[in-house]
C-alpha cells in the first residue's frame, strides 16, 4: 500500500486539492486504498499547507460523485433482466428475490443513497442498485452529493486536526467497518437459513 500512498501524496502535492478529487473519484470506483485512509491523508496535506482545507472538502466530494456516477451508468446498462437471469444459475436466490430486493430500494432509494454513503463497505456498491432501477439522475445525485460532502468533511477534518496523527482515523473507522462486515455476514446466513427452510418445506 506504500506506493500507492506515496502516489496520492505526490498528486495532492503537486496539484493541490484537485489531486484530492482525483484520488477520491478512483477510490470510489477502484478502490486501491479505502477512503477511511485516502480522505485523513488529503486533510494532513491540508495541515501542512499544501492546500485549504475546504477546497479538499469540496473536490473530494465532486471526486466522490464522478466515481459514483461511473458505478450509476454501469447499474442502468446492466440492466434488471441480467441480474435476474444471473440469480436463477445462483442457489438459494432466484428472480422473484431479486425483484423484491429492487423494489426494497424502490421504497426506500432515497435513505439508501444518502446513508449509504455515510457506511463503509457500502458507499460505493450503493450507486449500482440505484442505477439498475433508474433512479432520477438529480435525485442520486442530490443524495450522493449530502451523503458525499458528510463523509468527506468528518474524514478531512479529522485528519487536519490530528496532523501527523491521521492514520489514527482508519483504526476508528476500521472497527466500524468490522461491525458492519458482521452484521452483513449474519444477514447472509439469516437469508440462506431461510432458503433452505423454505425449499425443504417444499419438499
Amino acid at each position: 500500500m506504500s506506493p500507492v500512498l506515496d502516489w496520492i501524496v505526490t498528486l495532492m502535492r503537486t496539484i493541490g486539492a484537485p489531486g484530492v478529487g482525483v484520488a477520491t473519484a478512483l477510490e470510489t470506483v477502484f478502490p486501491p486504498v479505502p477512503s477511511e485512509v485516502v480522505l485523513p491523508l488529503a486533510g494532513f496535506t491540508a495541515s501542512q499547507g499544501h492546500y485549504d482545507v475546504v477546497a479538499a472538502v469540496l473536490w473530494a466530494t465532486g471526486g466522490s460523485v464522478a466515481g459514483a456516477l461511473v458505478l450509476y451508468w454501469l447499474g442502468v446498462a446492466w440492466g434488471v433482466d441480467p441480474i435476474k437471469a444471473t440469480a436463477e444459475r445462483l442457489p438459494l436466490i432466484g428472480a422473484d428475490d431479486v425483484q423484491r430486493a429492487i423494489e426494497w430500494f424502490g421504497d426506500h432509494d432515497r435513505r439508501s443513497v444518502f446513508f449509504g454513503r455515510l457506511v463503509p463497505g457500502v458507499r460505493s456498491l450503493i450507486s449500482i442498485p440505484a442505477g439498475v432501477d433508474r433512479m432520477p439522475l438529480p435525485t442520486f445525485i442530490g443524495y450522493t452529493t449530502a451523503g458525499s460532502l458528510l463523509w468527506n468533511a468528518a474524514l478531512i477534518g479529522a485528519g487536519y486536526l490530528l496532523g501527523s496523527q491521521w492514520h489514527l482515523v482508519e483504526t476508528w473507522v476500521g472497527d466500524v467497518s468490522g461491525f458492519v462486515y458482521v452484521v452483513l455476514a449474519a444477514l447472509v446466513v439469516v437469508f440462506v437459513a431461510r432458503r433452505l427452510r423454505h425449499r425443504h418445506g417444499r419438499r
